[in-house]
């Protein structure tokens, strides 16, 4: 028996039908090995950035059953993903078989589809690990690893705790922040736009084929006073303006179709055309390359199989004609191309729609298309310009309007979604009258450029050379779960926390997160998978000056202060000025003279109050609060002090409004966690409290929702009944007691 091993269940089980019944194919779920959390224990880097792993939480029962089944086999065929991280599991897999077995036979295969002629092919074809592969999927992680240990610590040190950085996390934040500085920094100017709708008014074109158009003033005054001029003189209230064709301008023009989908050219044409996040657009892709509907997802080339190109050809005769036909190859413009894969296209072009979700239909519809297109001829356009204006008034500014036509649609056949929203003009003559419908002036004001969306941020990353396909959507993922990104439908917006951290990372690593250096940094990395470098030299080469100036930027002062607030907030208790600090929720106002005044505002200028105390524990003569945290409103007993370092809180409701808590309702949410009594057969106590998954009672870690009791008046009795019922487990309980 031959075992072969791959990444993921679902591959396992589609290969499980190419492949005959002498092969066992088992998944490895991902990595089975990485490092550990704690970077002392992770890396020896005095003897030479050695990594010592460990098997991954959870994966003990995966390796057991791998290495069991290598025992029993002649042969084990190692067939992860095609690219350094699926050389780096290869050879972590290898590594454990070998500490179990003697001497074993083991051979690494690698395809780039998952269809029966591509594994067959990969099986007559093994060969060794790739150790340079592997090496720089090693160098990389612990790059990584050192770097965002080590500045993380120094963030948490100097500017708040549980903050991180990344080597290649920073620079995409820098970024943003860089995009973020210049709209604060715009001044907008105003001006006004005035637009005709215009209708074609020849009698020649009969009275079925009118059509209208609208025209834009070529000038834009900044005045009202302006605006009107132009506006009475082309629609004067006695009305008479008479509208004609002034000049007709048609340039002919061929559009090209685009070169097939590459990783990162599929994250930004499913952000920008399906609404997709990288995240989400990869994952969809993961799924349709593991039912073998489409090639390797991470890629960098563009080049498609001969097979592939023969399909397209027969497809496109067929289906357009002969004549659109055009066979065409198309070069990679990345200096820093990766491993020779293909361009992500699909396995059997005969097959127009595939997948089994709405995502994976839409994503493989896509990469059809663009596929398809990239083997057309150009679609022929005539861009075109129409120049209007009013026969009484020779002096007021020309109006025009710019579009094109379809001529011949070519590839656009293929992919009607390229047109794009490109305006579409009537066809009109020189001297033609023309009936004004509407006329309108409207004031705007000019625009700060645009946040990135995360289609432009990936656009931008491959750009600059920072980061590779495979981790763009892992960038985004990363700056966003960490807080110092939001969302704002594909808009991305840094936080108040992401401004401060790349402000401290700018001010103090400039070298580190800049584009060049980063750059820099991804090509000595590909050279080691070339062979070109070695990995111990490149990492100290690295490592030496950056520690140094890590532990010299340990001597300078804690962030505490961002800057001087604006002069018209004063302090609400001294009348002091007041400076920008950064909180748990964020910029806030404090006074400049804190500790020995605690005045304080919200970054909007707004007062922040201490609490007021809503009455006193009868028990404990202690004032109760009703307070706002990170995780919602809730009650407080006391005060935080010396003597009380962790004063009594329990969540108010969320369908109770804080401000309607009375003191009785209050000393109600603080009676949590209630002790209803001793479990009668083992002394322990029975508690009753609220989760985040809503009330329950507890015995040794037993845990039991109430639904129809009420947690602040449940008996002892009751609990004792609710223990008796057999315990109830929803999908994820009954899979992993399974």
């Amino acid at each position: 028996m031959k075992l072969l091993i791959v990444e993921s269940p679902a591959k396992a089980k589609t290969i499980g039908k190419y492949v005959g019944s002498d092969f066992k194919v088992v998944a490895s779920v991902g990595h089975v090995r990485d490092l550990p959390k704690s970077n002392k224990k992770a890396i020896d880097i005095d003897g030479g950035f050695i990594p010592h792993y460990e098997i991954s939480k959870g994966k003990e029962r995966v390796v057991d059953e791998i290495v069991s089944l290598a025992k029993k086999s002649d042969e084990v065929l190692l067939a992860t993903d095609p690219d350094r991280e699926g050389e780096a599991i290869a050879w972590h897999l290898a590594e454990l078989i070998k500490e179990s077995i003697k001497n074993p036979k083991i051979k690494r295969v690698t395809y780039n589809e998952i269809t029966k002629e591509a594994i067959q092919e990969a099986l007559e074809k093994p060969r060794d690990i790739d150790e340079n592969l592997r090496e720089a999927q090693e160098a990389r992680r612990v790059l990584d690893r050192l770097v965002g240990y080590d500045l993380s610590g120094l963030i948490w040190k100097k500017v708040r705790y549980g903050l991180s950085a990344g080597r290649v996390q920073s620079p995409a934040l820098r970024i943003l922040m860089e995009r973020e500085r210049e709209i604060r920094a715009f001044k907008p100017e105003t001006f006004f736009v005035l637009s005709a709708k215009l209708e074609t008014h020849s009698t020649s074109l009969g009275a079925s084929k009118k059509e209208s158009f609208t025209a834009v003033c070529e000038e834009q005054p900044k005045t009202k006073e302006d605006a009107d001029k132009i506006y009475n003189a082309v629609n004067p209230p006695a009305g008479g303006a008479e509208w004609f064709v002034k000049e007709v301008k048609e340039i002919s023009a061929k559009r090209s179709p685009r070169p097939p989908f590459t990783t990162s050219t599929l994250q930004q044409a499913a952000s920008t055309r399906l609404g997709f996040s990288p995240k989400r657009t990869m994952m969809t892709a993961q799924k349709l390359y593991e039912a073998g509907h489409i090639t390797y997802m991470r890629t960098d080339s563009l080049n498609m199989a001969r097979i592939a190109l023969d399909q397209i050809g027969s497809l496109v005769t067929k289906k357009f004609g002969t004549d659109l036909h055009e066979r065409r190859v198309y070069k990679s413009k990345s200096k820093n191309a990766q491993e020779a894969h293909e361009a992500i296209r699909p396995t059997h072009f005969e097959r127009e729609t595939a997948g089994t979700t709405e995502d994976q239909k839409k994503l493989y519809s896509l990469i059809w298309r663009r596929s398809v297109a990239s083997q057309m001829k150009d679609a022929e356009m005539m861009r075109t310009k129409i120049v209007t204006n009013v026969k009484t008034s020779p002096q007021i500014p020309d109006f025009s309007a710019n579009g094109s036509r379809v001529v011949k649609e070519g590839w656009l056949l293929a992919d009607p979604g390229a047109k794009g929203e490109d305006v579409i003009l009537p066809k009109v003559t020189e001297g033609e009258n023309l009936l004004l419908l509407d006329l309108e002036s409207e004031k705007k004001q000019t625009e700060p450029p645009n946040r990135y969306s995360e289609a432009g941020l990936v656009k931008e990353l491959e750009k600059r050379g920072i980061g590779r396909p495979s981790t763009y959507a892992s960038i985004i993922n990363t700056i966003v779960e960490r807080g110092y990104v939001e969302k704002d439908g594909r808009t991305l917006r840094p936080t108040d926390t992401g401004d401060v951290v790349s402000t401290f990372l700018e001010n103090n690593f400039e070298s580190y997160i800049s584009d060049t250096f980063t750059a820099e940094m991804e090509d000595e990395l590909d050279q080691i998978a070339e062979g070109k470098r070695k990995y111990e030299p490149t990492l100290r080469e690295f490592y030496t000056p950056f520690l140094k100036e890590v532990k010299e930027k340990e001597k300078t002062a804690k962030l505490t202060t961002l800057g001087e607030a604006d002069e018209k907030w004063k302090c609400p208790i001294c009348n002091s000025g007041m400076v920008v600090k950064l909180g748990r929720g964020g910029k806030f106002l404090s006074c400049e003279k804190f500790p020995d005044c605690k005045g304080m505002r919200n970054i909007d200028g707004s007062e922040i109050k201490e609490a007021e105390s809503i009455g006193v524990d009868p028990i404990s003569g202690l004032p109760v609060f009703v307070m706002d945290g990170r995780f919602g409103p809730y009650v407080q007993l006391g005060t935080k002090d010396k003597e009380n370092k962790k004063p009594r809180r329990a969540s108010i409701p969320k369908d109770k409004d804080p401000n309607t808590v009375t003191l009785e309702e209050a000393l109600k949410y603080l009676s949590l966690p209630r002790e209803l009594g001793h479990h009668p057969e083992t002394g322990e106590m029975i508690s009753a409290n609220i989760g985040r998954f809503g009330p329950y009672v507890v015995h040794q870690k037993d845990f039991r929702s109430l639904k129809t009791d009420d947690v602040y008046t449940v008996t002892l009795d009751r609990a004792l009944e609710i223990f008796k019922e057999p315990k109830k487990f929803g999908r994820r309980g009954r899979a992993k007691k399974e």
